[in-house]
C-alpha cells in the first residue's frame, strides 16, 4: 500500500504566545479523528549541536537555564544578545539547522503517521536577526527560498505585555521587538498570523484552517495582521 506523505504543520511566535498549548489541543484533536500525528521540537529535535549550544550560551553568557513561569521568573540571556560576533555565529549555525531540517522533513515522509507538527521551525530562529540591516535581509530571503516549506505555519501573534506575564523570562523591550521581526519575517515566509484572542477561539481557527487546507490547498489565505508588520527598514516582498 503507498504511503501518502504527511501533512506538516509548523508554530511559531514569540515566547509566552500560547505554542504549547495549541499545539497540545491540535494533536489531541487530531488523534481523536483517527489520525497519527508526530511531534518535534525544533530546539531538541532539529537544530544542529543542541546540546553544546545551550552550554556554551549559558557559559558564554551567564542567563538561567529553564523555562519562566510567573511563580518563578528567570532572566535568560540568548536570543537578545546582538555582539557581531554572536551574529556572526547565529547566520553559520542556521544554515546548518536548515540542512538538519531538511534531514528531518525527509525522515517525515517515510514515517507512517498523518500529520507533522514542528514546534517553532527555522523562522522562530530567522526572528532572532536584526533585519534592520540590508545583508541579514538578504540572508533571511536566501534561506526562506532554500528551506523545506510547510503545508501550513502558524505564527501565534500575541500582545508582549501577557506574553510575559506568563513566561518572563526576557526584557518587555526585546519581547516587543522580537514580535515585530516575527511579524515581519510571518510576511516574508508567507505564514498564516492568528491574532491575539481566547484559547478557545484560536483551536477553532486553527481546525477550520486545517480542514480547508484539506479540502483544498489553494482556499487557505495568508492573513497579514491587523497592524503594521514590517520591523522598521524591513521591506516586504512587493515592495
Amino acid at each position: 500500500m503507498k504511503r501518502h506523505e504527511p501533512t506538516i504543520l509548523t508554530f511559531s511566535g514569540i515566547d509566552g504566545a500560547g505554542k504549547s498549548t495549541q499545539i497540545d489541543a491540535l494533536s489531541r484533536y487530531l488523534q481523536e479523528c483517527g489520525h497519527r500525528v508526530q511531534l518535534y521540537t525544533f530546539w531538541d529535535d532539529v537544530v544542529a549541536f543542541s546540546r553544546h549550544r545551550e552550554y556554551l550560551s549559558l557559559r558564554a553568557f551567564r542567563g538561567e537555564k529553564g523555562v519562566g513561569s510567573p511563580e518563578r521568573p528567570i532572566t535568560r540571556r540568548d536570543k537578545d544578545v546582538t555582539s557581531w560576533y554572536v551574529l556572526t555565529l547565529r547566520l553559520f549555525l542556521y544554515v546548518l539547522d536548515t540542512f538538519r531540517l531538511f534531514a528531518v522533513v525527509s525522515d517525515c515522509a517515510a514515517e507512517d503517521v498523518a500529520f507533522v507538527i514542528f514546534d517553532r521551525y527555522i523562522y522562530d530562529e530567522l526572528a532572532n536577526l536584526p533585519l534592520q540591516h540590508w545583508p541579514v535581509r538578504f540572508y533571511v530571503r536566501l534561506l526562506l527560498q532554500i528551506a523545506p516549506k510547510p503545508d501550513l505555519a502558524f505564527l501565534l501573534d500575541a500582545d508582549p505585555e501577557s506574553a510575559i506575564s506568563r513566561k518572563p523570562e526576557y526584557p518587555l523591550a526585546f519581547v516587543r521587538k522580537n514580535r515585530e521581526t516575527y511579524l515581519a519575517i510571518s510576511n516574508l515566509a508567507r505564514m498564516f498570523v492568528l491574532p491575539p484572542a481566547s484559547v478557545e477561539t484560536t483551536i477553532l481557527r486553527i481546525r477550520e484552517l486545517l480542514s480547508n487546507l484539506k479540502a483544498d490547498p489553494e482556499t487557505v489565505p495568508v492573513e497579514a495582521p491587523p497592524h503594521r508588520f514590517a520591523a522598521r527598514g524591513v521591506q516586504t516582498p512587493n515592495s
